[in-house]
């Protein structure tokens, strides 16, 4: 069983479309073993980003990020990683087809409802940046 992270960006808790968007991980039978919503200071986005601090659009993702709590949530289930991410569909919400969460519910590249992690390693390092040992069920 692999875990992953998703993270509800600003966009879906402002449009108060989580719960829309968790029972989609649901009804796929993904089961949520974490959860929590949380504010992220500069240097939790820093970490996260650390692949975008050098560009000029990071202080964007930063106002953006910083613009309303998250909601961070544990995932866990069988081949996890890629069936979320092929769940929510690809970054651009214009280039995501209709049925997934990003070509349903986001706008743009940014404004794209969620955040997911990409490979095994990637959601091992965001567990641990999002939960603090003891957080997750199982």
């Amino acid at each position: 069983m692999e875990k992953t992270v998703v993270l509800l960006k600003p966009d879906c808790v402002q449009k108060k479309i989580m719960g829309e968007v968790i029972k989609r991980f649901e009804d796929q039978g993904f089961q949520v073993i974490g959860c929590k919503m949380m504010r992220l200071d500069e240097a939790i986005l820093r970490d996260h980003y650390s692949h975008l601090t050098e560009f000029p659009f990071f202080s964007e993702i930063l106002g953006f990020m910083q613009s309303s709590p998250i909601l961070a949530i544990a995932l866990e289930g069988e081949a996890i990683i890629q069936k979320v991410r092929d769940l929510i569909g690809p970054t651009d919400s214009t280039a995501a087809a209709k049925g997934t969460v990003r070509g349903d519910l986001g706008e743009d590249k940014m404004r794209n409802v969620v955040h997911a992690s990409d490979a095994p390693e990637a959601a091992e390092a965001e567990l641990k940046r999002f939960f603090d040992a003891g957080e997750l069920m199982a």
